[in-house]
């Protein structure tokens, strides 16, 4: 898969923040951990891995949300929209799925933290993990999605 339409725009809700994505998705996401669920007021958090040179903030400026922990949530300012997130320690950006202008072809490659989840809350993610997938399973996860996984046509 080579025709990403790149690049891709995303926006907070109040579209304040501007973000644009310029390289593929690394992966696709959902996280069903009881954090994800009180900072989504969902069921589930949702978002698109991308290596961190393959975002920029071009309108606006987030502020960090959340725990205030070792991740850092990006939040607009003005809204709140949880945009995106860079965990501690992994070289990759987490946008928000829902933040893309066209998010439409979306769906998870991956879900995790499924021992936390609500029982009727399911993905039908190709992946599936209790907590985390092992240090070694990333790897051939993702070099799969970036052969097989969905994305815009």
């Amino acid at each position: 898969m080579t025709d990403w339409k790149l690049p891709w725009t995303a926006h907070c809700r109040c579209e304040r923040v501007e973000l644009q994505i310029t390289k593929p998705p690394m992966g696709t996401m959902a996280c069903h951990c009881l954090g994800c669920q009180r900072m989504s007021a969902s069921a589930f958090s949702t978002s698109i891995a991308f290596a961190p040179d393959a975002v920029k903030v071009v309108k606006g400026t987030t502020e960090i949300g959340g725990l205030h922990g070792a991740a850092k949530h990006h939040h607009c300012q003005h809204c709140k929209s949880w945009m995106f997130t860079e965990p501690d320690g992994i070289p990759i950006i987490n946008v928000r799925a829902t933040m893309l202008d066209d998010h439409t072809w979306y769906r998870p490659f991956v879900e995790t933290w499924t021992s936390e989840g609500l029982p009727w809350a399911k993905t039908g993610a190709e992946h599936s993990f209790a907590k985390l997938p092992a240090d070694g399973e990333w790897a051939p996860i993702m070099e799969k999605f970036a052969t097989a996984g969905i994305h815009p046509r």
